[in-house]
């Protein structure tokens, strides 16, 4: 068994480009296509991205649309666009699904900030049981044999890491907080 920081790092990393990629899911009162990229959708007996199914693109500034490629999937994607609880009212036309994007009213810039922050708790668990794991890894080197103040630095190490991921996600959650608000 062995520790590498380098793998803790770059799973914490990796916890905060999920967050990321989540936040760019939310809306901020102008269309765009990343709003869709973290809905998935049930076709052919399985999950897929949105984007494996159609074509999104943004031909006006409060209009989305889906070019399903497959007819049959069609109402999949419209239900998959309504349960991703995004405010949005998708609408088919033949396999063309319309989005149109409403102005965000105060109420629901609250209840956007509330997602927000259930994604950064998310994303702080994710760092949590990474830091978890490390420490894990060194207790176990410790019983078998690894010196006192060698694995204590480690274990800080990990921890500084650990306060430095959670600070980026508070980051994030703020600048995103922010950007929802104003418009």
């Amino acid at each position: 068994m062995s520790f590498s920081k380098d793998e803790i790092k770059r799973r914490m990393e990796g916890a905060v480009d999920a967050l990321k990629h989540e936040f760019s899911g939310l809306r901020t009162g102008r269309a765009s296509t990343a709003m869709l990229d973290t809905i998935t959708v049930e076709v052919y007996g399985s999950r897929m991205p949105i984007t494996q199914v159609g074509s999104l693109s943004v031909p006006e500034p409060r209009l989305l649309t889906v070019q399903v490629w497959d007819s049959g999937s069609v109402k999949a994607v419209e239900k998959a666009i309504r349960d991703a609880n995004l405010g949005l009212n998708p609408q088919a036309d033949g396999n063309l699904v319309r989005i149109p994007v409403p102005e965000l009213n105060q109420e629901r810039r609250k209840d956007l900030v509330k997602v927000a922050g259930q994604y950064a708790e998310s994303g702080r668990v994710s760092v949590r049981n990474i830091r978890r794991d490390g420490m894990e890894t060194l207790k176990k080197l410790k019983a078998d044999g690894m010196g006192e103040d060698e694995n204590k630095r480690l274990g800080d190490e990990v921890q500084k890491l650990t306060d430095d991921h959670i600070k980026k996600i508070d980051s994030l959650l703020a600048e995103k907080e922010k950007d929802i608000m104003t418009v």
